[in-house]
């Protein structure tokens, strides 16, 4: 089950339904089904809070991927910053409905194993992240 929650800001205009079966679709891929999934959509605030409380970490950032995955089942809580996602969005010049789209998938990516951290593992990253947006359809 996916869940979709938020923490003092208003829902992302995302289609839920259609967001899931994509999501389900991306794990499968991987040769993962998809357990509890949880999201909370939050503001920068909230996830500097989470990020310097439970990684130490004193900065901002778009994702935080909680992982509890059990074998080939994906279990975790993605904790998603709306506002750096907006900043990222505009910086980058994208959309920011691609954007989120992409962040919301990154945490996926995570639970499915790609790292992003290591030499190299960014851009292994990346082209996981073009594969997934374009099974969006």
């Amino acid at each position: 089950m996916i869940t979709y929650n938020v923490d003092g800001v208003k829902m992302p205009k995302i289609k839920k339904r259609e967001t899931t079966a994509w999501i389900r679709r991306v794990a499968a891929s991987h040769g993962r089904k998809v357990g509890e999934i949880g999201y909370m959509f939050v503001d920068d605030a909230k996830i500097l809070e989470v990020n310097n409380e439970y990684l130490g970490h004193d900065y901002y950032t778009d994702i935080i991927t909680f992982d509890y995955d059990e074998g080939d089942v994906l279990n975790g809580d993605l904790v998603i910053s709306l506002d750096t996602v907006r900043s990222n969005a505009l910086q980058l010049g994208k959309d920011f409905d691609e954007e989120l789209h992409r962040v919301i998938i990154h945490g996926i990516l995570h639970l499915c194993g790609i790292n992003d951290k290591g030499p190299g593992e960014r851009e292994i990253m990346e082209a996981n992240e073009n594969k997934a947006l374009a099974m969006r359809g």
